[in-house]
């Protein structure tokens, strides 16, 4: 398997938004936490939630392009096919399929919420993840104004993968606390 340096170096080739590195970085947080807790592999899980976006800028977001372009990429990187899989369904347009497996929904999920959180943590005044309760971040979801851009469906899929939501939120919040100052989400 690819090595995390290597990944990251071909992020920053691909990706020179500070905001989509720290996005990168958070769902990568999170997946490799979420990984952990449910007995799966960290190191993959871990890649696919930092590369998830690694075509964002290259396709200008373009929803029916978004995670076919990372397909290509990452085929040519010689990545297992388990991660590209993962990513091209993280955006289920572009897919033209329905995530499946538990590494499908979980990346959805984590980074669903990985944005919802960084929107959250701003409200805040001391603008810390750190200080992000899990009772904010459940009582915010439930305000369809805040952060109205957010699907909440998708992150609601980590019940899919056997994690309610409260816990769900706190292993996020539990695996961005450590590395927030390396997050550029202010």
């Amino acid at each position: 398997m690819i090595n995390r340096e290597y990944a990251l170096d071909l992020l920053n080739k691909h990706v020179s938004n500070p905001k989509l590195i720290a996005h990168s970085l958070a769902s990568e947080a999170i997946m490799k936490k979420l990984a952990n807790y449910l007995g799966e592999d960290e190191d993959k899980w871990a890649l696919a939630g930092l590369l998830h976006d690694i075509d964002v800028e290259l396709t200008n977001g373009v929803p029916t392009l978004h995670g076919l372009k990372a397909k290509e990429i990452l085929q040519k990187e010689k990545f297992d096919n388990d991660i590209i899989e993962a990513i091209v369904l993280h955006n289920e347009i572009a897919a033209q399929s329905l995530r499946s497996k538990h590494f499908h929904h979980a990346l959805a999920a984590a980074e669903t919420l990985s944005g919802f959180i960084f929107a959250v943590a701003l409200i805040y005044p001391s603008k810390k993840i750190s200080d992000v309760k899990v009772q904010s971040v459940v009582k915010r979801m439930k305000e369809k104004r805040f952060a109205a851009n957010v699907n909440r469906d998708t992150i609601m899929e980590c019940e899919l993968i056997g994690i309610p939501l409260n816990d769900f939120v706190k292993l996020a919040l539990e695996a961005l606390a450590p590395i927030e100052d390396e997050l550029a989400y202010k």
